[in-house]
This record gives C-alpha cells, structure tokens and sequence, in this order.
C-alpha cells in the first residue's frame, strides 16, 4: 500500500495550510480541499494522489467524516501538530473490513525522519505486509504486533528521502477504544526502533484502490 506522505495545497477557507507540488483537487466532490491546517482547535491533514471521488469535511471538535469511490489512494484525519506522546480516544464509525482500507494512529518525526502507525483497525489488506516484525506490545487491552520497514527516494514531510516505518498492528481489530501512544514509542524504543521530534499526529482513515466511508472523533484524555 502507497503512504501518505505526501500534502497538496489548498484548504478550507481560513484554515493553515502547508503547500506541495502535487495537485489532486479534481479528486474532491465536497467537503474541503485537500491540504493541511487547523480546524476547531486540532489539527487535520488531507491527501489524495487525485483518482476516483473522495468527500472530506472536518466536524466540530475532533470529527471528521469521509466517503471515497473507485480510489487509488487518499488519507485523511484529525489530531496535533505538533504530536507528543498523549492518551487519545476515539470513537465512531468505519465499517471498511470487507474493503481495501484501515484506521490508524499516523504521525511523523524528524531527525531521525520516521513515519509511523498504530494500526487499529483494517481491511482486506494488512498495511504491514512484507514488512519485518519486531515483537509485540500489550496496550489498551489489546496485543500489537510491532514491524519495521524502510521506504527509499518516497515521498515525505521533507521531500523525497528514504526514512524508516514504524508499525503496531492490533492483532484483535476494533474501532473506538483508547490508546496510549507512550506504550507504543516505549516498545519501539526497546526493540532499537528510534524516534526523533515530533511533528503532527492524526487518527486517520486510509483507502486504497477500494470505495468506503468513516465518521471519527478523536479526544486527547487529560
């Protein structure tokens, strides 16, 4: 499954927006465009590589609804930027099992440049397929199964670079529920998995070649 790693120009009116080269708004039925920036006190990141339909609105709070058609590959949802280790929870509805799609807690760092995920829920396909597996870390509940990989001269937050993927995948799938990122990066860190310094952090949907829909709305438990 592609990344996304990459941002497009352009969001709703009054929004913050980061600029790239790419141009998928032809993509986007409703909603807003696809971007990055700040919506009703958190933050949001929009992408699509510009095939078939997608409809993204940002909700009050920390909602955001999607529906995709005949896609190849878009991502969107709402979180922090920057994002330390936080407890969230979430809730809502994404009902994708039978489709090419997954939810995830997705964020990026730098120096070291590190995409990263934890996995909460996913489709017909295991977004960390062909990867290398780690170990495993208990949280929430539930058992991750932790995997690592390296993207080369792909798309990022920095341009084209090659970085590492950090992953936690739960073994038990679910949609709502918490999760507490220090867990995670603690685990990564034990198994010689490195993060650098944070930049943003989303509860996000992904779909790939695949049609959907999700309402999520993600909290920060103080």
């Amino acid at each position: 499954m592609v990344s996304f790693t990459a941002l497009v120009a352009a969001a709703a009116a009054g929004a913050t927006v980061v600029a790239s080269p790419l141009q998928a708004v032809q993509a986007v039925q409703a909603g807003i465009q696809p971007g990055t920036g700040k919506h009703d006190g958190f933050f949001y990141s929009f992408w699509t590589d510009g095939k078939g339909s997608i409809d993204y609105t940002n909700g009050p709070g920390g909602n955001y609804k999607s529906k995709w058609n005949n896609v190849n590959n878009w991502v969107g949802g709402k979180g922090w930027n920057p994002g330390p280790p936080k407890k969230i929870s979430y809730n809502g509805t994404w009902d994708n099992y039978k489709v090419n799609s997954y939810l995830s807690l997705y964020g990026w760092t730098t120096n070291p440049l590190v995409e990263y995920y934890i996995v909460e829920a996913y489709g017909t396909y295991n977004p960390s397929s062909g990867t290398s597996k780690k170990g495993t870390v208990e949280s929430d509940g539930g058992t991750y199964d932790i995997y690592q990989t390296t993207r080369v001269n792909q798309p990022s937050i920095l341009g084209t670079s090659t970085f590492a993927q950090f992953w936690s995948v739960r073994t038990q799938k679910r949609v709502g529920g918490n999760i507490t990122t220090q867990n995670h990066f603690d685990a990564w860190k034990k198994y010689g998995l490195k993060l650098g310094t944070w930049d943003y952090m989303i509860l996000a949907t992904e779909g790939y070649q695949s049609s959907g829909s999700s309402d999520i709305t993600i909290n920060e438990i103080k």
